[in-house]
């Protein structure tokens, strides 16, 4: 059914695009095998690993692959949208009206130069993003206090051990007070990606490095994977919580367990777990991978929520199809029920759909400060 889905698109594009071109025969289904064998992307993913979410192939073949099932995917929305407006047109004028050759290669070139552009913003170093929030109740021995949000790395073939090693380093260039990450830090098994995820050993906080599950560790051996990420010294938060404290000041960091976890025979997420025996009146930040639940968090009395996940949505109009998968947050800042949640775009994204248009990725630094009533 995966592969079936992503086979439409390609299909849109051979009977609407690739077909009425004025190629020869031979022209026509050599594009065609083409074609259709990039838009099996993920089925040669599986091929590779055993997971469409773990490509194993060098990685100047996964940017390509990016690259030709991106431009794909865009030129099937083109398509259509170029087909409606003729269809629009024909409707007005009351007659048929013939799409020129021309348009046709003209939309073929823009999708073919949006995909090159979108796989070159999603492969860069994420840039800095500053983020200032306000916390209720926070002490003021945390006010200033700078925590960086790292979150869906998703280390793997694409966003490789180089790509890794100056992730660290500009983090730790920013001398965090807590660096906090947030899910899904790699596509493939521990025995894969050890050369890869090494570097995360040398991130550095005052108050630590702190890491939960996303949906894509219970892929990989969640289980296996928080013990590999305790041995580079982060430390895991699974339902459960830590006391971070400033002379008399305190503060609650929690995280929970991804909503997927269950799947993989795995505890569910459970934030009253995560916050039994916290002390009361003391401000909670939870850190959970996916945002649909915050609203329950907020009655929970959290005070800030950090997820990621959507990757923002990753081009500017599927942000919109992305947030309604998830209770209607997809990137940014909201106000729920009194509780911040701030949902990272992304330090990277999957590699088997690396495309940003729109959408960058972001190094988080959030600086907390004491809320004026």
């Amino acid at each position: 059914m995966f592969h079936l889905m992503f086979t439409l698109p390609c299909l849109v594009v051979l009977v609407r695009w690739l077909w009425p071109l004025p190629l020869s025969m031979r022209a026509k289904l050599a594009s065609a095998v083409v074609l259709l064998l990039a838009s099996q992307y993920h089925l040669w993913s599986r091929l590779s690993s055993g997971s469409v979410f773990s490509p194993e192939f060098p990685k100047p073949l996964v940017i390509l692959f990016n690259w030709t099932f991106g431009a794909i995917l865009l030129l099937a929305v083109f398509q259509l949208l170029l087909d409606l407006g003729t269809a629009v047109v024909a409707l007005v004028r009351r007659r048929r009206v013939a799409i020129a050759p021309r348009l046709r290669i003209a939309i073929g070139i823009a999708a073919m130069l949006l995909a090159a552009l979108g796989v070159m913003q999603a492969i860069k170093s994420p840039p800095l993003k500053d983020v200032l929030i306000e916390v209720r109740n926070l002490p003021h021995e945390f006010d200033g206090y700078r925590v960086l949000h790292l979150t869906d790395l998703h280390i793997s073939r694409l966003f490789d051990a180089p790509w890794t090693r100056k992730v660290v380093d500009d983090a730790n260039a920013l001398g965090a007070d807590l660096i906090v990450i947030t899910g899904d830090l790699i596509d493939g098994n521990v025995a894969r990606r050890e050369a890869d995820v090494a570097a995360l050993r040398d991130l550095r906080a005052a108050d630590g490095v702190w890491v939960i599950p996303g949906n894509h560790e219970y892929f990989f051996g969640h289980a296996e994977w928080m013990a590999y990420f305790a041995g580079l010294n982060m430390k895991p938060l699974d339902n459960s919580h830590a006391i971070l404290r400033r002379g008399a000041g305190q503060l609650v960091l929690a995280g929970v367990n991804d909503v997927t976890a269950p799947r993989s025979g795995a505890p569910a997420p459970d934030l009253d777990a995560a916050l039994r025996g916290a002390p009361a009146g003391v401000p909670v930040i939870l850190l959970d991978h996916q945002p649909r639940n915050a609203r329950f968090s907020a009655s929970r009395n959290v005070a800030l929520q950090l997820s990621g996940h959507t990757h923002g949505g990753m081009i500017v109009g599927l942000d919109r199809v992305v947030a309604r998968a998830n209770n209607g947050f997809v990137s940014g800042r909201y106000d729920v029920d009194g509780m911040t949640l701030y949902l990272n775009n992304g330090t990277a994204l999957w590699p088997g759909f690396a495309l940003r248009l729109g959408v960058p990725a972001e190094l988080t630094r959030i600086t907390l400060r004491r809320q004026v009533s």
